[in-house]
Order: C-alpha cells, then sequence, then structure tokens
C-alpha cells in the first residue's frame, strides 16, 4: 500500500510517499481502506519533532491521526461494528491507503468522506478545551485564531451551549466567522481594544499560538479562565496548556450527534492527494485557514 511517512524529523521535505505493508487490526481495533484523513497542526508538530508527551514518536514514522473511511478488518472483540460500515474515527498513519483506528464512530448521513476526516481530533479538542476554560452559558468566550478546524468547532459547540463567542481572524475570514454565530474582529495592531469594544471577556482560548496570551490575560483577568493549544509557553503566563486528549470515542458520539442536529458543520478548505503532503503541511503551518484540509486517498 501507499503511506507517507518520515525517517527523521524535519521540514515538509522529509515527508515521502513510499510503499509499505498494510496494517493488521489488533485486539480491541478496527482497520479501515482509507478515503480521507484530516490534515491538522500536531501532524506537523510531530514532523518538526517537538516534544509533545501525548504523542511520542519512534522512527521512522507514519503520519496522520484522522480518517474517515470503510471498515474492512475488525479486531478480536470489537462488536456493534460490521465490514463495509462507514466510519470516520482517530488511529495513527492515516495518511495511508489503510489505516488502523482506536477510536471510531459511523459516519452520520449525508457527510462525505472528506467531510468527516476533518472532525475527531478538532471536535475532541473543541470540546475538551470549552470545559477546561470553564466558560458558562451566559459568559462571553473569546477565540484567538477562531477561523480554523477547532475554532469553527469551538464557536459552533459554544453558541449551542449559550455562551457568546468573539473570534479573532485575518480581514478575509470575518464573514465567516459571523456566518458562525460570532462576534468578530480582526487581529494585529488595535485588536485588544476592538476585542474591549464589543464587551466584557469571561474566559478566553488561544488556538494559533500567536504570542498573544499576555493580552488575553489581561482581557480576562484571571489566567486561569485562559487555554492555549498553541503557545508552549503558556505556563509561563500562568496559562493551561491543553495538549492530552480526553476520551475520543466520546468526543465522535458528541460530533455525530452536532452534525446530525445541524448544529455543526466545518467546511473542508482544500483537499490535497497523498503525493502532496509536503505541501498540505506547508499550508497548514502558515495558518489562515477556513475551516479544515484534508488528504484523499
Amino acid at each position: 500500500m501507499k503511506k507517507v511517512s518520515f525517517a527523521e524529523f524535519g521540514g515538509p521535505d522529509v515527508l515521502r510517499l513510499t510503499d509499505a505493508e498494510e496494517p493488521h487490526a489488533g485486539p480491541g481495533r478496527i482497520r479501515i481502506a482509507v478515503r480521507a484523513a484530516g490534515v491538522n497542526p500536531v501532524d506537523w508538530r510531530i514532523r518538526e519533532g517537538q516534544k509533545l508527551g501525548a504523542h511520542p514518536t519512534e522512527l521512522p514514522s507514519g503520519v496522520g491521526l484522522d480518517a474517515a473511511g470503510v471498515v474492512d478488518e475488525i479486531g478480536e472483540g470489537v462488536e456493534g461494528i460490521e465490514i463495509g460500515d462507514r466510519v470516520f474515527g482517530e488511529g495513527s498513519s492515516t495518511y495511508a491507503e489503510f489505516a488502523v483506528l482506536s477510536a471510531w464512530a459511523r459516519m452520520p448521513e449525508g457527510l462525505t468522506f472528506e467531510e468527516a476526516a476533518g472532525y475527531p481530533s478538532v471536535v475532541e479538542t473543541a470540546l475538551r478545551i470549552v470545559r477546561e476554560v470553564g466558560v458558562q452559558p451566559g459568559q462571553t468566550l473569546l477565540v484567538s485564531g477562531a477561523s480554523g478546524g477547532v475554532g469553527s468547532a469551538v464557536l459552533q459547540i459554544a453558541r449551542d451551549r449559550g455562551i457568546t463567542v468573539i473570534g479573532t481572524a485575518g480581514a478575509a475570514n470575518q464573514d465567516y466567522l459571523r456566518g458562525l454565530g460570532a462576534l468578530a474582529t480582526t487581529y494585529g495592531e488595535g485588536w485588544v481594544e476592538r476585542v474591549r469594544r464589543l464587551g466584557p471577556v469571561h474566559a478566553a482560548l488561544d488556538l494559533a499560538g500567536s504570542g498573544v496570551l499576555r493580552e488575553l490575560v489581561q482581557l480576562v483577568g484571571d489566567p486561569h479562565k485562559v487555554v492555549s493549544i498553541a503557545d508552549l509557553g503558556a505556563p509561563e503566563f500562568g496559562v493551561r496548556f491543553s495538549g492530552v486528549a480526553g476520551s475520543v470515542p466520546d468526543a465522535l458520539a458528541a460530533a455525530a450527534d452536532l452534525i446530525s442536529r445541524g448544529k455543526l458543520h466545518i467546511p473542508v478548505e482544500k483537499s490535497y492527494p497523498l503525493a502532496e503532503a509536503a505541501a498540505a503541511h506547508i499550508d497548514s503551518r502558515a495558518g489562515h485557514t477556513r475551516g479544515r484540509r484534508v488528504m484523499v486517498v
């Protein structure tokens, strides 16, 4: 089978599309014929060799955590799923023609494989950080870097819970944020005052790692009400860095429920074939994403 992997840490040029042995589903796992794989910032952070405790890496390594596809192998002890089912979920080395998943759910009706592949890690992260930041219905949540996959999910999950959301993003994504129910403003010079004009902020999330933690703490007034998923220096400001996943099966069930109720939709901004994995990482690292990026197989 074809698989994207890397034998050394480094830039996108270390990625190679190679022939590899097919993986097989062990106990408690399933294997899918991959139709699409989600592109997440954690993918290129791992490739660069960043020290992420939740994702220890042995070289050579495959790439990718999220995928959607068709079940073609079921491991011992797995129940409630059948060969041929369309599923989305999380596993390892998902930039490949076949991948083993450790958590999965059936795809909601009407969802394409490309759309489904963009949800697993994104929704788990969004649910986790909204919980960790402690924002309550009737309060206002500030989301810095709100137009990407996690931001798109956070805005919709928060709005579904009765939370007001202020989102910062580039000028080109202001209408996109408003379409998701957020009060939108641009980042850059003067952004703190622009946020203040939109009203008081009770909690904040840093999704972009753009060096704004000091300002987020000032706006909220309490570092314990700020969470970052992108700035490893967060503890220097008394801010929690959230990088360890919670229950992915629970997150997938929540995602399926939200999607089925029409409360969650994350558009796919761009799709890439496996041979263009390096380009996908370059684009993901550059930011300014509106929704999700995915690999197609």
